[in-house]
């Protein structure tokens, strides 16, 4: 009967052996599975109070640097004038230039 009783209640075979003495191995990996379990949710909750603190720390390691995003249109309109004044510059060396060549070479009738 006590045979009977140890198989039908289950858990009572498990955790004896063949001679009736207790096997403290289950318990051992129980209380390392629990210990884990522990240390996992402690860590979890420690994560979240340093992210919760941290907050604009752990935000700015995401966000893109400000040269790394698109071309607004102050960025547009600085480029037009440079490129204008790179244009404005270029016929005034020209105009020099011609002036320069017209000064030296007025006694040809040739350019006229």
């Amino acid at each position: 009967m006590a045979a009977a009783a140890g198989g039908a209640g289950g858990g009572g075979s498990a955790a004896l052996g063949d001679s009736g003495a207790i096997d403290y191995s289950v318990h051992e990996a129980w209380n390392e599975a629990t210990n884990v379990y522990l240390l996992v949710v402690l860590a979890s909750l420690a994560l979240l109070v340093y992210t919760r603190r941290n907050k604009r720390r752990i935000l700015r390691i995401f966000t893109l640097p400000p040269a790394a995003e698109t071309p607004a249109e102050p960025n547009f309109y600085n480029s037009m004038k440079k490129i204008r004044l790179r244009q404005q510059l270029e016929m005034y060396s020209i105009g020099v230039m011609m002036r320069s060549f017209s000064e030296t070479e007025v006694d040809d009738d040739e350019w006229r």
